[in-house]
């Protein structure tokens, strides 16, 4: 039983596509005696013709990504579309290092292991960008022999 025609009538009617047209099998007869648009009208009013449902798109797969991302994953160089400096700009780079050379410098000198003097001289070198990272800072000290014992409270 041939209802090309009758599907392609309705789904004009109904504003989806052909593929989207749903036929109640039990009245294959009376869709197929339906030629007219009136006829399939009424067959549409009765519910025996009907569009499928739209579908959405699935929202797991996107989810599931940013669990993992809010953990920290999927931040390799193939996701990244900027340049190291789009993406954190020097300024900030700069300021993160800085903050955080100069609060080890002043906790250094806090709990006593470096001198006042030795103190200033960490402070002008960050200032000028003299130590990559804090480590470097405590190479630094560890080599000039800068730590001093502490002096035993009173």
């Amino acid at each position: 039983m041939k209802l090309g025609n009758q599907k392609a009538i309705s789904a004009k009617m109904l504003g989806v596509g052909k593929s989207k047209v749903w036929l109640d099998a039990e009245h294959l007869s009376e869709i197929k005696e339906a030629i007219t648009k009136a006829d399939i009208r009424n067959l549409i009013r009765k519910r025996v013709i009907q569009s499928k449902p739209m579908l959405g798109k699935s929202r797991v797969r996107a989810r599931k990504r940013l669990t993992q991302r809010r953990k920290g994953r999927q931040q390799g160089a193939g996701t990244r579309k900027g340049s190291a400096h789009a993406r954190l700009d020097k300024k900030t780079a700069w300021m993160n290092l800085v903050r955080s050379q100069r609060s080890l410098a002043k906790e250094l000198k806090l709990k006593g292991l470096v001198s006042v003097q030795t103190y200033r001289d960490l402070y002008s070198k960050i200032k000028g960008g003299y130590f990559r990272n804090q480590r470097h800072i405590k190479l630094y000290l560890t080599e000039h022999k800068l730590f001093q014992e502490k002096a035993p409270k009173k």
